[in-house]
């Protein structure tokens, strides 16, 4: 088996899957919601899934026995203590707390690497205060980082998806951020082939009517043969009067005044672009007034199956229980081809440390 992995915080399992797709195994991953716990496990033969908030959990007790076996640490824990404006942002702030216990699992079972992500303003806030007290907090354990923002875009995913990233490493220069791989995938890319629903249309199991279209796209429907997920939203009439208002590539510009809405949200009762690259996906993206969700060209938002396509989860990854849990699932997780892009980073420094040690090893035995 390929290096062996801890997920924290690991939601429906993005960041998981990503890293398994490079080779490795993960052995134990942790998530308090149970509901997207359940879908996290439904997607796997085995999984050694422990549910529960971690603030309860007896640290030493459950991770002990991992350490020396662990190659790699990953999770995205929560930190709003450097979201508040005015503030000094400081790790210490009790806001981040969670960040603490994604440390201190890392203390006790002492990875060769760990993978941490988070919102942009991890790295940016107080002019980089707060990400200078990260790198000085994990040297005192002997690791060293190195740290920037990825766009998931860069890395094959139809989503500008912006994510703090940092890559620590054990005694050892911490390698690189992954290098964009130089081309784009659309959001017509990655889901032309998905039926075309009405509002209120699809079930949660279907035969695929159409063949794939594109690459990414036979790459995700790969071993699958029922689609699941792709389950219209059965929108009101009004949304619906509005939504027939609105052409391709236009949004609420084109709206009647008695149409316009007071939504705050960037990108409301506008259609996607086909030959674009998605704006993030949220865990409302069933609702065109929450942001830029409604179909390029049919009267309704996107359904679930699509916005997983846009966050690069495969077509055999089935997302279970309430509609609002499956966009929480979707919505909250790391995109799987942006953490398999992570993982390949990681993977070739041990391939490299494997070989310098080989090589170091024949060098003593020839002298002997």
């Amino acid at each position: 088996m390929g290096p062996k992995v801890i997920d924290l915080f690991a939601g429906v399992g993005g960041m998981s899957l990503g890293f398994e797709w490079a080779g490795c195994e993960v052995v134990l991953s942790n998530e308090y919601d149970n509901s997207i716990a359940s879908a996290y496990v439904e997607n796997r033969k085995a999984s050694n899934m422990l549910v529960a908030d971690i603030t309860h959990l007896p640290l030493k007790e459950t991770f002990d026995k991992y350490k020396g076996m662990i190659d790699i640490v990953i999770g995205g824990p929560p930190c709003q203590g450097f979201s508040q404006k005015g503030q000094r942002k400081t790790i210490h702030d009790e806001r981040n707390f969670l960040f603490k216990y994604f440390f201190n699992v890392v203390d006790l079972v002492r990875p060769k690497y760990f993978v941490m992500e988070n919102v942009p303003n991890l790295l940016t806030s107080e002019n980089g205060f707060f990400k200078n007290e990260i790198i000085e907090l994990f040297g005192s354990i002997e690791y060293s980082l190195t740290s920037g923002v990825l766009n998931a875009a860069d890395y094959g995913v139809p989503q500008n998806r912006r994510r703090a990233v940092i890559i620590g490493k054990l005694n050892g220069a911490a390698p690189q951020l992954p290098e964009p791989v130089g081309y784009n995938v659309t959001i017509w890319d990655a889901i032309s082939d998905l039926a075309f629903l009405e509002s209120g249309e699809g079930s949660e199991e279907q035969e695929y009517r159409y063949a794939a279209q594109s690459e990414y796209q036979a790459m995700l429907r790969a071993g699958s043969e029922i689609l699941t997920n792709h389950v219209a939203t059965n929108h009101s009439n009004l949304a619906l009067e509005r939504l027939k208002l609105i052409p391709p590539n236009r949004g609420k510009e084109v709206l009647p005044e008695e149409h316009l809405t007071k939504s705050i949200y960037s990108g409301t009762w506008t259609r996607m672009r086909k030959e674009e690259v998605s704006v993030t996906i949220t865990t409302r993206f069933d609702t065109p007034s929450s942001g830029k969700f409604t179909h390029p060209f049919l009267n309704r938002a996107i359904t679930v199956r699509e916005a997983a396509r846009i966050q690069s989860f495969p077509d055999s990854f089935r997302f279970i229980g309430t509609k609002g849990s499956q966009m929480k699932q979707v919505g909250n997780a790391v995109p799987p081809l942006l953490a398999k892009s992570i993982a390949e980073v990681i993977l070739r420094d041990i391939r490299k440390n494997q070989e310098g040690f080989l090589n170091d090893n024949s060098r003593e035995f020839t002298r002997t």
